[in-house]
């Protein structure tokens, strides 16, 4: 559904969000592969550490959630490198809650980084990917976002809106030669599930996800889920009556 990526020799990356977990292993194997990585997140000095050794790779903090930091973030990648083969828009937050500890603040902090961050990043990359006719965008959202899930209130629809986001944006990007990436996990270790004291199907470390990721992308895919033994098992019960829908989820969660 996208193009094939068969040497990342040369390739031009912007990872949004690549200090920690599946961002910070995903730019460590690229920079193994010899693609170019601009690295952003908050934490300049996690960043650093990964760009050690790589001298070519550009360290551009900034806040998801500031427009205009992530405008200038771009602008320093355009001077520098002339343009931007791949946008990787890793950056989320997670917080656990359910209708009897909903924290309205805590609530519009989920939306503001995992949706409005994301969109800010379009805003930024997708006049720079029209003009080119070229290059792709690539989302992580969650496997969670494909039907409601217990302790994941508000953290499920934001994913759910990226999810509908990033089949939209297939629809009038493909067309253009703009590959699109869809990018759903399911539990990943990283520091934002560390705190998880529910048992994590499937747990996978984060420079597995990292790897699939890539592979995913390698392959052209559009929708890169992983890991699949239960990525495919949540697809499959989104498609049932809600009846049965809710009765499954009641039974395994016991919630």
């Amino acid at each position: 559904m996208n193009p094939k990526i068969t040497d990342w020799r040369g390739q031009r990356v912007w990872i949004i969000g690549a200090s920690s977990g599946i961002g910070a292993e995903t730019a460590r194997a690229m920079l193994v592969r010899g693609a170019k990585i601009a690295m952003s997140a908050r934490n300049a000095e996690a960043l650093q550490v990964i760009a050690t050794g790589h001298p070519d790779t550009l360290v551009l903090p900034l806040d998801i959630i500031d427009h205009s930091g992530v405008i200038a973030a771009r602008d320093r990648i355009l001077a520098n490198w002339g343009g931007i083969d791949l946008v990787l828009v890793v950056a989320g937050t997670y917080s656990r809650m359910r209708a009897d500890n909903f924290d309205i603040i805590a609530a519009k902090q989920l939306v503001n980084t995992n949706l409005i961050g994301p969109l800010n990043c379009l805003d930024a990359a997708l006049p720079m990917l029209l003009a080119e006719g070229k290059g792709a965008i690539g989302i992580v959202a969650s496997i969670a976002g494909l039907s409601g899930l217990p302790h994941a209130l508000v953290y499920g629809p934001t994913k759910a809106a990226l999810i509908n986001l990033c089949e939209s944006l297939y629809i009038d990007l493909r067309p253009r030669g703009i590959g699109v990436y869809l990018i759903d996990p399911g539990f990943v270790a990283t520091p934002l599930t560390a705190g998880n004291e529910f048992p994590m199907p499937a747990l996978i470390p984060a420079a597995t996800a990292a790897e699939e990721l890539l592979r995913g992308i390698e392959r052209g895919q559009f929708h890169i889920h992983f890991p699949r033994r239960f990525t495919n098992l949540l697809r499959l019960l989104r498609l049932l009556p809600y009846r049965w829908y809710f009765w499954v989820i009641h039974k395994a969660t016991g919630l």
